[in-house]
Formats: structure tokens, C-alpha cells, sequence
């Protein structure tokens, strides 16, 4: 049975992509050594490992959160990882409609900025 590091490093690299992963490994030195064990073995060896939810709505919920608190710096990446994780495009606009009239318009909108131009970088790359 795999440990939590083991299992987290796999859903990362399902959700994330073997790439992300294999780059923010490389990155990582004896500063960030100790926080990203804890984020591989507790976000996503525990919370996003857990089958209670799938990872679409996982996705949807993590997205909603991250713009519900401000925390912008992580949606392109996440909303990279809605191709693997199942959650559509009409998923995301659903989510920042209930992060609009929660958490506020401002939030929803920056959200929804960098979604719009995640997705026309995620086209532009499937042509070339």
C-alpha cells in the first residue's frame, strides 16, 4: 500500500501533469524541502486523494476557493489542470457565479480574467 507522499505525488501528477510535478521538483531546495512534503502529503496524498468527491468537482471547489480568498497566483495553474480533472469550461463560469455573489464581484471577475486567458493559451498551444 502506497504512503501519503507516494499517493500525493501520483494525484499531483494526475491532476497537474507529470511535467508541473517533475519542474517544481526540480525547484525544490532545503528552504521549500519540508513544506512540499507537506503539500504533497497533505493536499493532495489526503484531501484530493480522498474519494469522497471526484475531482471535478474537487477542481471546482479548489478554484472557488482560491478566488473566493484572493489567492490568484494559483488559478491559471488549476485551471490548467480542469483537463485532467474533468471540469469544463461552463463549470468554472458556474463556480465564479456562486464566488461573485459570495465572496464578491471583484474576485469572481479577476477569476474569470485569467481563466479566459489560460483557455486562449491552452488553444493556442493545441495549434502549434
Amino acid at each position: 500500500m502506497p504512503n501519503k507522499s507516494e499517493t500525493g505525488r501520483a494525484i499531483r501528477c494526475r491532476v497537474l501533469g507529470e511535467d508541473h510535478v517533475a519542474r517544481a521538483e526540480a525547484a525544490q531546495g532545503d528552504l521549500d524541502a519540508d513544506f512540499q512534503a507537506l503539500i504533497t502529503e497533505a493536499a493532495w496524498g489526503t484531501v484530493w486523494a480522498s474519494d469522497g468527491i471526484s475531482l471535478r468537482e474537487r477542481s471546482m471547489l479548489t478554484l472557488a476557493i482560491l478566488a473566493a480568498t484572493g489567492n490568484f497566483d494559483e488559478i491559471a495553474m488549476h485551471v490548467r489542470a480542469t483537463n485532467r480533472t474533468g471540469a469544463s469550461a461552463r463549470d468554472l463560469a458556474e463556480t465564479f457565479q456562486h464566488v461573485a455573489i459570495y465572496a464578491g464581484v471583484p474576485r469572481a471577475n479577476r477569476a474569470l480574467q485569467i481563466a479566459k486567458q489560460v483557455y486562449a493559451e491552452m488553444e493556442a498551444e493545441k495549434e502549434t
